[in-house]
């Protein structure tokens, strides 16, 4: 390796916060600043944060207009270039891809990005009745990285579908039945699967919830284990109620060297992409697969040069459990992989779009201790919908930092048209269930029309909705009136 502009991160840092009273409780950007000291003590760089140039903050579930300043004045960078991003939990890793090309192109020397949220301290005020303060951050962002835009059409919004829990449980069951399975079969499957993140987040330092969670606990559904959507009980879901914040610190190796941080404690991003699938979800051509996630990760695979059967080091964005296995389809990681360094968004903690900082972290700790092994983070943000994935090593790359946008390919892929307010006979593509707290309180549900277009409908039916649970659904004949109501023929 001959480039001294070689991008490289140096420092790593997680925390969490543990506060009952929420009053008592460190809000976010105070958190953000904890973790970038952390993150300076971790690199062996401790007082001089005042070199860094640009400091780059995830957007949260928070109040603040422009955080970064407020950051970088308090670790002594009062001149730094304040950067933002747009929600979604692609964008850390799309920021570590850009910050990577910005420290090549010889645009900054030292990077800090740190993101933070504390949604158990805002449940917790939440029910107390109480009304958290927050520091002023006002002003603008220098610049702003990442792309924010619409991803719910009025097809979806006019039947009340818009949210996550609402539309990954429907992917979730149309993969079900791409595979051919029956639901009680799949239902274990799944469980399984989330069992072994478990075990991942147990061995995990900086997890949440540190005990192991066997199959059969997590797809049982109990008083701690409600059902939320089928076929998802809440141990299926990601995780939101958690006080986490999390920083990398990023420079060129010239830099690193000047700074005297050790060699062993460098880990260089390799390479990196970006893709999105359709941005509204009725244009999809199908609801279990992601060709964003087929043609950008297979492209990071080919610039790194690394088969994915033999990838020892992956997390795959864990949200839910469809958004694992789509992923893990589309890459082609072999089943016997368990593909999470951190536990992923249920056991690690999902704190929403800062999770990837979290498992760059785990995964920058993990190459350290093998620095001859190639690590991958896959990041998805919306509804399976924004895409983005790095390939890491302890070792320098061969050659310079690669990044590829693959969206033009991407868009050549197919797509469906949608209708609004279909009133005629439908066949039922995929559904969920949505449970109240006295069971099932809506049953939603994608349907092509006999001309192939996608329209969505609702039942609030009881015994169609309890049949929902037991029988497959996918492929019976329905009919919607113009309001979208659904009747099962």
């Amino acid at each position: 390796m001959s480039n001294p502009k070689t991008p490289v991160i140096v420092g790593v840092a997680q925390l969490q916060q543990h506060v009952d009273d929420p009053l008592a409780a460190k809000e976010p950007v105070l958190m953000m600043v904890d973790a970038v000291n952390a993150a300076a003590d971790d690199a062996g760089m401790t007082g001089l944060l005042d070199q860094v140039t640009s400091v780059r903050v995830l957007r949260g579930i928070w109040p603040y207009e422009q955080p970064a300043g407020y950051v970088a004045e308090k670790i002594g960078a009062p001149n730094a270039e304040r950067v933002g991003t747009p929600i979604g939990g692609n964008t850390v890793q799309s920021v570590v891809s850009q910050t990577a090309l910005d420290l090549l192109a010889g645009e900054h020397e030292l990077v800090v990005i740190t993101g933070a949220e504390y949604g158990r301290t805002q449940a917790r005020a939440a029910k107390a009745g109480i009304e958290l303060e927050v520091a002023q951050t006002t002003g603008d962002y220098d610049r702003i990285i990442g792309e924010s835009e619409r991803m719910i059409s009025e097809a979806e919004i006019a039947r009340d579908i818009r949210r996550p829990i609402q539309v990954y449980p429907m992917f979730e069951n149309a993969l079900r039945a791409h595979r051919g399975e029956s639901p009680e079969d799949h239902l274990v499957r799944i469980s399984e699967l989330w069992s072994r993140f478990s075990e991942v987040a147990a061995a995990n330092p900086h997890a949440w919830i540190r005990e192991a969670h066997d199959a059969e606990t997590i797809r049982t559904p109990s008083p701690t284990n409600r059902m939320v959507s089928f076929p998802y009980p809440k141990l299926m879901n990601s995780n939101n109620s958690v006080d986490m914040a999390a920083s990398l610190i990023m420079c060129t190796v010239e830099k690193a060297q000047a700074l005297g941080i050790a060699e062993e404690q460098w880990v260089y991003p390799w390479a990196g992409t970006d893709a999105h699938d359709t941005w509204m979800l009725t244009e999809r051509d199908n609801l279990y697969s992601s060709p964003a996630i087929r043609i950008a990760g297979g492209r990071l695979f080919d610039l790194v040069d690394l088969d994915p059967a033999d990838v020892e080091l992956i997390d795959i964005y864990s949200c839910f459990p469809s958004a694992v296995q789509i992923a893990a389809d589309a890459l082609g990681i072999p089943a016997t992989v368990t593909p999470t360094v951190t536990g992923g968004l249920t056991f690690n903690g999902g704190p929403l779009n800062n999770y990837v900082m979290h498992s760059v972290a785990r995964l920058v700790e993990l190459l350290r201790q093998s620095p001859d092994r190639q690590g991958v983070i896959t990041a998805n943000g919306g509804y399976l919908t924004k895409h983005a994935f790095g390939a890491y090593s302890g070792a320098p790359p061969p050659e310079d930092f690669r990044y590829e946008n693959v969206q033009q390919e991407v868009d050549q892929t197919p797509h469906r048209e949608g209708v609004v307010n279909y009133d005629g006979e439908v066949v039922i593509e995929t559904y969920t269930v949505m449970f109240g707290s006295d069971g099932p309180a809506v049953g939603h549900a994608a349907c092509l029309t006999p001309d192939g277009k996608r329209t969505w409908a609702n039942t609030r039916d009881a015994s169609v909705m309890q049949a929902m649970t037991e029988e497959e659904f996918i492929g019976r004949r329905g009919r919607i009136d113009g309001e979208g109501n659904l009747v099962v023929l």
